[in-house]
């Protein structure tokens, strides 16, 4: 699970990544719909490189995870070299570039939390000897060998990587650093300008990852043409002085309204147009936001009390719940651990209740009056680190000293707190992520074996009824891409979806059958037996393909294009593996720039009913010889 090259035909990458150390001012009001300045015309590329060897043994059986109980894209041919591979996704690390999706500095956590030595939390919920479903033995289920995944690592080619490096020295004079491939320039009817031509969360077109249901279910359908136009964008607002970058993380979409979170605001665009149809004021920056939403499209945020600044950061204190029809903010409050405010690293919404959690304390509200809830008990060894919302509301409690960590995954009733079933994980797994909460999925880098900082080297199938552990798969970070962020965004997870008791997930990129091109797959894995279902989804050459929710039986993917091509939605049906295509974006030089800076690892991708809205989560200082958006909306029809 590798960091992802760069999308192609971009500059030179500048480091950075990870939330700011101080973020800061208002956007620009005028928003919606700017036009970004016309494209360059191509230069004139190079040879081809010669043809990348065949691809890898796709049958080897990967070796069980640590842990385990012992058994009786076609880049141009100009395009950029390929980038020094750093930790992955969730980890202290050196990720994508400023420009890629992501800021220009590395900074610590908001709020800097640090539990006080000996302390736990208030409430009714928390002790573990008194609570129901506490003491289920830590079953496990041993791993049947898999079928290795199509992909595994790229193989090194001497005599590719010459003329890499020598095509990459050219690029960098020729346009200022970015270098197309050559071709007919439609862009001036094609362009990320709102004109052109035809080419999460569980508010509608979010994640519903974890419910299930058959074909009749699935809402998406194929459209005559599936060729997409620009629909509207958003120009990237410019952090406040002094501040590198700022969080701009959020996104929800209704029948109606695509609502984003700005900077120290959040915005209610019309759908269709890109018109603003109402704006939320805070007084500081959005620090986290629940990917999910209540029926009537109610969700929850955290954010600062006012603006940072180099002398006073700000921590993340203040939750609220937002009405994402009518645009208002139904109220905001804080909670306490002793006498201090809370900084929450994490905040869910599961039926009318928020949920938010971090390391030094926790706390429940319901959603349409504000009214508290719980809190989980304090303990001089637990605390609640995050919670997993939708469906059902999972926490994940960390027991015990550093070096005898232990984490009980918690299914709770949402308006009581009170502990329903619960499954005690290995002692020193240190990190969890919560996938999917009905049925319950949980992610884990298992005593560290996943060796590429995606946090996942197994997934952990558990009976949220029981509290039992029904299978256990191992995911090495070499074959599968999927990625979480157990560390402090309990629910941070990409390149996977669950529904129908399965499992779907992201192969890692590995060379295709076409010249000098990549590509993967999406498989499957039953969650009651840990294999294998056999199906699996082809990207096809120089794609890469990412789950992104479920519809019903079907998976909903993105498909990342290669240099000349747009990129595509497409619904795998949940049976046959069968592709439908539901949107294909425009092929055009300007377009493809915005659409390639916002892929699934490092933005906000949301697509319902024909229309597919990408958007960063970070708002960053950094000067490129491209437009930068904040957002940017496709159309069919």
């Amino acid at each position: 699970m590798t960091q992802p090259p760069p999308p192609p035909n971009q500059p030179p990458q500048q480091p950075g990544f990870g939330p700011p150390h101080d973020p800061g001012q208002q956007p620009d009001p005028s928003a919606a719909q700017q036009q970004p300045p016309q494209p360059e015309q191509p230069a004139t590329p190079p040879a081809q490189p010669p043809a990348a060897p065949a691809g890898p043994d796709l049958t080897k059986a990967p070796e069980p995870g640590y842990g385990y109980p012992q058994a009786p894209q076609t880049p141009p041919p100009a395009g950029p070299p390929t980038p020094a591979q750093g930790p992955g996704y969730g980890y202290p690390q050196q990720p994508p570039a400023a420009g890629y999706g992501y800021p220009g500095q590395q900074p610590g956590p908001y709020g800097h939390p640090t539990p006080p030595a000996g302390y736990g939390q208030p409430g009714p919920y928390g002790q573990p000897q008194q609570q129901p479903g506490y003491g289920y033995p830590h079953a496990t289920v041993p791993m049947q060998p898999q079928a290795q995944p199509p992909g595994g690592g790229r193989r090194f080619n001497p005599q590719v990587a010459i003329i890499v490096a020598a095509v990459a020295a050219i690029a960098l004079i020729v346009g200022g650093g970015v270098m197309y491939a050559a071709g007919k320039d439609d862009d001036k009817n094609n362009s990320a300008d709102g004109g052109g031509d035809k080419g999460g969360t569980d508010a509608k077109g979010g994640d519903d990852g974890g419910t299930t249901g058959g074909s009749a279910g699935a809402s998406e359908k194929a459209p005559d043409d599936p060729a997409s136009k620009v629909l509207f964008q958003v120009p990237a607002p410019k952090p406040p002085k002094d501040s590198s970058s700022i969080v701009v993380a959020g996104s929800w979409l209704t029948d109606k309204v695509y609502a984003k979170s700005g900077i120290a605001e959040i915005v209610g665009y019309d759908r269709d147009k890109g018109t603003k149809l109402w704006t939320v004021k805070l007084p500081g920056p959005v620090c986290e936001a629940s990917r999910h939403a209540t029926d009537d499209n109610r969700t929850a945020i955290v954010y600062k009390p006012a603006m940072p600044t180099k002398s006073e950061p700000q921590s993340c204190t203040e939750v609220a719940a937002i009405d994402l029809e009518a645009g208002k903010e139904l109220w905001t409050k804080t909670a306490k651990a002793g006498t201090r405010p809370i900084s929450f690293n994490n905040v869910t919404v599961s039926g009318d209740t928020v949920a938010a959690g971090s390391t030094s304390g926790g706390a429940a509200w319901e959603i349409g009056s504000g009214k508290q809830l719980w809190a989980p008990k304090p303990s001089d060894s637990c605390y609640d680190s995050g919670y997993g919302g939708g469906p059902k509301l999972v926490a994940v409690r960390k027991c015990g000293p550093y070096s005898q960590r232990q984490l009980h995954i918690q299914t709770i009733d949402p308006k009581s707190g009170k502990v329903v079933t619960e499954y005690k994980m290995s002692e020193g797994i240190e990190y969890a992520s919560v996938v999917s909460t009905d049925p319950l999925v949980v992610a884990a880098d298992v005593g560290d074996s996943a060796g590429d900082g995606s946090g996942i080297s197994d997934f952990f199938s558990v009976d949220n009824k029981t509290g039992k552990l029904r299978a256990r798969i191992s995911a090495p970070g070499d074959d599968y891409a999927a990625r979480c962020d157990g560390i402090t965004k309990i629910e941070k997870c990409s390149g996977l979806a669950v529904g129908q008791d399965k499992l779907y997930i992201a192969t890692e990129e590995h060379e295709g059958t076409g010249k000098y091109s990549d590509t993967n797959e999406i498989v499957a894995f039953d969650l009651a037996t840990g294999k294998q279902t056999g199906q699996r989804a082809d990207a096809g050459d120089g794609y890469t393909l990412t789950p992104l929710r479920m519809d019903g039986a079907n998976v909903i993917a993105y498909k990342r294009p290669p240099y000349d091509k747009g990129g595509e939605i497409v619904s795998i049906d949940g049976g046959s593996f069968k592709q439908t295509t539901l949107l294909r974006n425009p092929a055009t030089e300007s377009v493809r720039d915005a659409e390639t800076s916002m892929l699934p690892e490092y933005s906000e991708i949301l697509f319902s009913d024909g229309q597919l809205y990408m958007s960063e989560v970070f708002a960053s200082d950094y000067e490129s010889s491209r437009k930068e958006y904040l957002l940017i909306a496709f159309g069919t029809g």
